[in-house]
């Protein structure tokens, strides 16, 4: 079939790529279209011709899925936040825990079953600490539009509140609103301050605060489990995982290269009473040949938290060579963990215990992953 844009056709969505489109096929050629699920039967209007693809908009679905439900949000299927709202919660689980096992069987050669289920978030709605609301003045309606980029162009879409924020920042939204930036184009970051814990304005803190002690149980279980008496904390920002996990270590050392994080960090440090640990400003590969130089690898555990792009090569082939006896890799993009724990598990250098994935983005395409390695031999000691 010669497919052109602005045809409607026909399609069975088979499957739910990562990202959050659905996937059809018109003979072999695939079609992406988002906001449905697997098994629905719609209508689509091609929207763009690749030569290996298409994608489509939404035009009406003919035969629904059991696990479709009503978006609770009016700007759903306008404003890019989200993706998953017209899917009921539990199957929104069972779709990221099959992505997240089909992308490590196929990017990483892991075997399906070291994935554990997704941890749900308790509170799939009004969790986020923080957004980014943007402007931008509307030239045919002669006004300024405040709120999030559209999922299918860079326009902004005018939005009143947010249902996955939580309440303290649609306030914050609401005063925007009343009080406007005096121009389009500027991006605003709203926030809310974790108790007990210095943030600079920015840098990083999880963006969940009702899942996050689910997070660190699960990382304290990882960390308690492995025996390590020496913790190195990368890419630790303001020091939360370091300080969480002090008190089952004799020592730790975290390393940072925001500035500003790493003083927030050692006034942390303070503030929670921790004597064990010390907080370093440098680049990662920079401090960690020392770090790893000072403790004994059988003895340490080292965990990453790195941006989305994941860890340098650098920093990867340093572990493998210095092999400490664990590594816990924390990201909220598993692509880029899969391609790098691939990496540190080459040759049977370090061994994937687990993945342990949680829904910190509920209604959304994301999912964080917590990631278990021990390595199969030390050969490097030091006293």
């Amino acid at each position: 079939m010669n497919l052109v844009a602005g045809q409607k056709i026909a399609l069975r969505i088979s499957d739910i790529a990562f990202g959050g489109e659905g996937v059809a096929r018109v003979e072999d050629f695939v079609v992406f279209v988002p906001f449905v699920l697997v098994g629905e039967e719609i209508e689509a209007e091609i929207t763009e011709l690749k030569k290996n693809f298409a994608r489509a908009k939404l035009v009406r679905v003919l035969q629904a899925a059991p696990d479709r439900i009503a978006a609770p949000c009016p700007y759903f299927g306008s404003c890019g936040g989200c993706q998953y709202q017209h899917i009921a919660y539990e199957a929104q689980l069972r779709i990221k825990h099959k992505q997240v096992s089909d992308l490590f069987e196929r990017v990483g050669r892991f075997p399906r079953a070291v994935i554990a289920p997704v941890i749900p978030c308790p509170q799939p709605y009004g969790y986020r600490n923080r957004v980014m609301i943007r402007s931008q003045w509307n030239k045919p309606e002669q006004r300024l539009n405040i709120g999030f980029v559209r999922w299918d162009c860079g326009l902004v879409e005018d939005i009143t509140e947010c249902k996955i924020a939580e309440p303290a920042i649609n306030e914050q939204i609401k005063e925007v609103r009343a009080h406007p930036p005096p121009k389009g184009g500027i991006k605003v970051v709203l926030r809310i301050a974790p108790e007990n814990w210095e943030v600079p304005p920015d840098s990083f803190f999880q963006n969940n605060f009702f899942l996050l002690p689910k997070m660190v149980e699960a990382v304290r279980d990882f960390v308690r489990g492995g025996g390590a008496k020496h913790l190195v904390d990368l890419y630790c920002g303001v020091g939360f995982f370091g300080i969480e996990l002090a008190d089952l270590v004799e020592s730790f050392a975290g390393v940072e290269y925001d500035q500003q994080a790493i003083k927030a960090a050692r006034r942390n440090l303070a503030l929670h009473h921790r004597a064990n640990g010390e907080f370093i400003s440098a680049k990662v590969e920079e401090a960690l040949p020392a770090l790893l130089g000072r403790f004994s690898a059988r003895a340490t555990s080292v965990l990453l938290d790195p941006p989305r792009k994941g860890c340098q090569r650098e920093v990867l082939e340093l572990l493998r060579r210095e092999r400490p006896a664990q590594l816990i890799y924390i990201s909220c993009h598993p692509a880029t963990m899969a391609r790098d724990l691939n990496v540190l598990c080459a040759e049977g250098v370090f061994n994937l215990v687990q993945v342990a994935p949680l829904d910190m983005f509920p209604q959304t395409q994301h999912v964080e992953c917590l990631a278990e390695l021990r390595s199969s031999s030390t050969p490097n000691e030091h006293s």
